[in-house]
């Protein structure tokens, strides 16, 4: 199956404590596009706060040419899409530790966004100590990232996406079948990294 043949491998970093609960493949059926919604058990962010969503969704889009090799990656990088050409080859994507947003394996890390780099998350991490404190007392996480920036920056533990796919599904709406997968609170983030229309509702990010 396309969608399985395709799947990324993720290159989590060694400490990182929540756990992949959920995946949707979801094939576009006008453009050679799938979209990886990944759902995983929480965000080391925020728990705290009343009427957070406990768990975390990601997304990642592979674009494929005529003969299904892929050949470009998108991916959700905290409210921003990064995009990278793919060399037909298997995609792998570095998985943010805590946090689970996800860039290419090929992209440099100094390419990065400004003000969204791993230098800054690192930072905030150790500013925002107290939050991550606050959450654990509402949901089981992670004390702190205890450990030092270097290693915050290895990504070495892979996961093989293809092995956890739970639905495959032909269909350029996602709604449905997330409500149905992830629940009704899930964060319902871009459907796909480019604009079009859809009759009726207009144009969709």
């Amino acid at each position: 199956m396309l969608a399985r043949r395709l799947a990324p491998v993720l290159y989590l970093q060694r400490d990182e404590m929540f756990q992949l609960e959920r995946v949707v493949a979801f094939v576009h059926p006008e453009k050679r596009v799938i979209a990886y919604h990944l759902l995983w058990r929480d965000d080391v962010h925020g728990s705290w706060l009343p009427f957070t969503v406990p768990t975390d969704e990601e997304v990642i889009w592979v674009g494929y040419d005529s003969t299904a090799a892929p050949v470009e990656v998108w991916s959700y990088w905290h409210k921003r899409i990064l995009h990278a050409k793919w060399p037909r080859s298997q995609v792998a994507m570095n998985v943010q530790w805590g946090k689970h947003a996800n860039f290419p394996r090929n992209m440099r890390q100094s390419d990065l966004p400004r003000f969204s780099t791993l230098n800054f998350f690192y930072a905030l991490h150790i500013i925002g100590l107290p939050d991550i404190l606050l959450g654990d007392l509402s949901r089981p996480g992670p004390l702190c990232f205890c450990r030092g920036f270097r290693r915050y920056r290895e990504y070495t533990r892979p996961v093989l996406l293809a092995d956890r796919i739970d639905v495959v599904v032909r269909a350029e709406d996602p709604r449905p079948v997330l409500t149905q997968v992830f629940g009704k609170k899930y964060s319902n983030k871009d459907w796909w990294p480019f604009s079009y229309s859809i009759p009726g509702i207009g144009k969709i990010r």
